[in-house]
């Protein structure tokens, strides 16, 4: 087990709090145990399963002659179809939700080696390939856009007041600007993603 004696938790109004934030911890994580890898199938098992419910012609017919679908009915080859086009979609969800991570991470500090290790040990090269944005340099004249939490997000560096601030238009369609108060970029990326997830659509729906 990863010894977490050392890692530093200050509190929110911590004067350290966003110093803190902005150090990577290593190592970043320990390694699934085969408990965890079941309870995560799971839980992927029962959204996946909810999904191909809603999006199967044979559930669809039940439904509509008021009928409850008999949980044998799941083992009928239309419903596997159903259910291996919503385990498709639960790729997709994956890779998006892999980019916002990568992303995050990547302009908060990590690097390629650190993301290609998170993604199952992939090469760095690979790493860069699959998410070409998520590591960029940061010049002070630079302005960064960040996509999150179906939103998007730019931060900019204040260069009279060597500060860093954001605009933000979240998935609601919610618009903000930030003070350039922010001692770090670290610390904007980080005051922009809580914007955006604040103003996430619940269930992760699309934006209109």
């Amino acid at each position: 087990m990863t010894d977490v004696s050392a890692v530093p938790t200050p509190d929110r109004n911590d004067e350290n709090f966003w110093t803190a934030a902005a150090a990577l911890v290593e190592p970043p994580w320990s390694e699934p145990a085969q408990s965890d890898t079941f309870t995560m199938d799971e839980r992927v098992h029962d959204a996946v399963r909810a999904l191909a419910e809603r999006i199967s012609t044979r559930a669809l017919a039940y439904r509509a002659a008021d009928k409850p679908l008999d949980p044998v009915l799941m083992a009928a080859p239309d419903v596997q179809l159903a259910l291996l086009r919503a385990l498709y979609e639960a790729k997709l969800s994956v890779e998006r939700l892999a980019e916002s991570a990568a992303t995050v991470a990547g302009r908060s500090g990590a690097n390629y080696a650190q993301l290609g290790a998170a993604w199952g040990g992939i090469k760095r090269q690979s790493a860069r390939l699959k998410w070409p944005h998520a590591v960029v340099r940061k010049t002070t004249s630079e302005s960064i856009p960040l996509h999150y939490a179906g939103g998007t997000a730019v931060v900019h560096h204040d260069a009279e007041t060597d500060a860093w601030w954001y605009t933000a238009t979240a998935a609601d369609h919610r618009e903000t600007e930030s003070e350039p108060v922010h001692r770090t970029y670290a610390e904007a990326i980080a005051g922009a993603t809580e914007y955006l997830l604040a103003h996430s659509l619940p269930g992760g729906q699309t934006p209109a």
